[in-house]
């Protein structure tokens, strides 16, 4: 029996049971799918139907050209290399100190769901942000740190095969709340396995439990985590990071994209509104599920550390193949290819470009090409990058572009 079948005798069990008494759902791994897992699972085979689109609540009136650039910025912009010491290779922006880049970037795992706990702490202050499809319907972000720090980043949550890929590409430090065996293994085998940071008896106050409201979550201050690499002997040398190239001049061939629909499955689900203002994407979250995709509910996205709203410079998303990697039927993990190239899109000023994405060699860095084989510009600033299956699809409706996660494996 194949595990699709599985997956749906599991789901209309689940089904059934949850019309008498619905459980509470969970994010890791479990012997059984419970029924949120199954519920969301089952929003992945359930025919696109694009509902209406509505305006969005912004106090904006949609953009119908990019904002003129205002900054100071050299006009044949910064990278793929020889960045200038007070210049981020991350975000292609200047740093008021260039000391704070002397070190390793540090790579943190968010999670995403439960909406009980958000908003998270610290997103705003990263540099890049991962959002990628974990199991059942559910999505977890990584966050890079490296041209500012954040006293709180949580809350914390455990590691999954795509964390080797970041590893690798930007030889980070990396903070995580615990693995399912047979990714531990991979991770405390690497050859990076001596950057690996987790919770212990002594790791306070770098990384430490945070109690809001009887929550317990952890956490880490990337301050005091400099501290507590010094006391463990940890190398944090700064590694090669080029790669990227920032410009701020707006890039032709665009198409308008005042708003980006990001579904990854009936549970989560995302919008990005275009604010003329600022130049920036600003992020809403669903606040319900929306199994059928019929009835989706957003609520605007904010840091609970700083109180900023959720933005991104460049909102990125990647077309790379996912494939289950554990033979046991009631589980799902997934290894995520991100080696190679392959098909992406990228809205930034407001316009959309279709792109490829492409990281040719274990310790490259992912950049962006055009047809042409040529560097296409990261606008500077932050970057949130949604990584989506070789077979998800998209359509565009004026402005507005709806991209759906779909399974392949």
């Amino acid at each position: 029996m194949t595990k699709a079948r599985i997956m749906i005798i599991l789901t209309i069990l689940a089904m059934l049971l949850v019309a008498c008494q619905p459980a509470s759902p969970t994010l890791e791994p479990s012997a059984t799918p419970n029924w949120y897992a199954t519920q969301t699972r089952e929003a992945l085979d359930t025919p696109n139907v694009p509902p209406t689109i509505t305006p969005a609540p912004s106090a904006t009136t949609p953009p119908t050209t990019a904002p003129t650039p205002t900054l100071a910025y050299p006009l044949e912009g910064y990278g793929p290399n020889n960045f200038p010491t007070d210049v981020n290779p991350l975000t292609g922006l200047k740093v008021a100190d260039p000391q704070i880049l002397d070190r390793r970037p540090i790579l943190v795992k968010v999670q995403n769901l439960p909406r009980a706990d958000r908003p998270q702490y610290g997103l705003s202050r990263a540099d890049i942000v991962y959002e990628y499809y974990t199991e059942y319907g559910s999505t977890r972000f990584a966050a890079l740190f490296f041209g500012q720090d954040a006293e709180q980043v949580m809350p914390i949550r455990s590691a999954r095969f795509l964390d080797i890929n970041l590893m690798r590409m930007y030889k980070p430090v990396f903070v995580f709340g615990s693995a399912d065996p047979t990714i531990y293994q991979r991770l405390i085998n690497s050859e990076f396995s001596n950057r690996l940071i987790i919770e212990g008896s002594n790791s306070c106050p770098a990384v430490c439990r945070y109690d809001p409201s009887g929550k317990d979550l952890l956490m880490v201050d990337t301050v005091e985590l400099q501290n507590y690499l010094t006391t463990r002997g940890i190398d944090n040398t700064r590694p090669d990071l080029s790669g990227m190239y920032f410009n701020l001049t707006v890039p032709q061939g665009g198409k308008p994209a005042d708003q980006v629909f990001v579904r990854f499955s009936g549970a989560v689900y995302n919008r990005w509104d275009y604010d003329l203002a600022t130049g920036k994407y600003l992020r809403f979250s669903e606040t319900k599920d929306d199994i059928q995709n019929t009835s989706p509910a957003y609520a605007q996205l904010t840091d609970a550390l700083t109180q900023e709203p959720i933005t991104a410079d460049n909102l990125v998303i990647l077309q790379v193949r996912h494939t289950e990697v554990d033979p046991r039927p009631e589980v799902e993990i997934l290894d995520l290819s991100l080696l190679g190239s392959g098909p992406a899109y990228i809205a930034r000023d407001g316009q959309m470009h279709q792109v490829m994405w492409q990281r040719l060699t274990e310790s490259d860095l992912l950049t962006l090409v055009d047809g042409n084989g040529e560097l296409f510009p990261f606008k500077p600033g932050q970057t949130w990058i949604e990584l989506f299956s070789l077979n998800s699809t998209y359509t565009q409706e004026g402005s507005a572009w709806r991209f759906r996660f779909v399974s392949d494996w």
